[in-house]
């Protein structure tokens, strides 16, 4: 009966030197992937500097995702939507050598560029556009080249 308990312990024991000799094993491996390419091997040092590192990401995270909303603000201001519309405004003439060119931006605030050309000459017109409106008349080709760009 003696010996079979001294069995069984000598097993408990070496099971137990098992567990713990893996958790010494992991722990080294993994202290040496901390310092692997630190040029201090003090442990403490490594994780000190690694906290820091994490902070100063932190922070730099912090300013790009502000200059990210500032760019997503002036973005709106930029040209975003382009309606173009060719026409024939005079029957004497031939092709659609006319055009209106809507340019707006994300709240539909722009202009509207009108080319009338003619056998002479061609005239270009520019009507400033807030909102999809504007506060001069348009012409059909006008409104629909806004209504192409928006």
């Amino acid at each position: 009966m003696q010996t079979q308990t001294i069995v069984i312990l000598l097993i408990l024991v070496g099971a137990w030197l098992l567990v713990l000799t893996a958790f010494v094993y992991l722990t080294v491996r993994h202290y040496r992937r901390l310092v692997k390419d630190a040029k201090e091997p003090d442990l403490k040092r490594v994780l000190d500097k690694m906290l820091s590192q994490t902070d100063t990401n932190s922070r730099d995270i912090a300013v790009i995702g502000r200059q990210i909303k500032n760019l997503e603000e002036e973005g709106k201001l930029h040209i975003q939507k382009v309606g173009l519309v060719r026409f024939n405004p005079f029957s004497e003439t031939g092709g659609d050598h006319s055009f209106s060119l809507a340019l707006l931006d994300a709240i539909d605030t722009g202009l509207v560029i009108t080319g009338l050309h003619t056998r002479e000459r061609t005239r270009v017109y520019m009507k400033p556009i807030k909102k999809g409106k504007s506060n001069l008349d348009l012409s059909k080709e006008e409104l629909k080249a806004i209504s192409q760009a928006t």
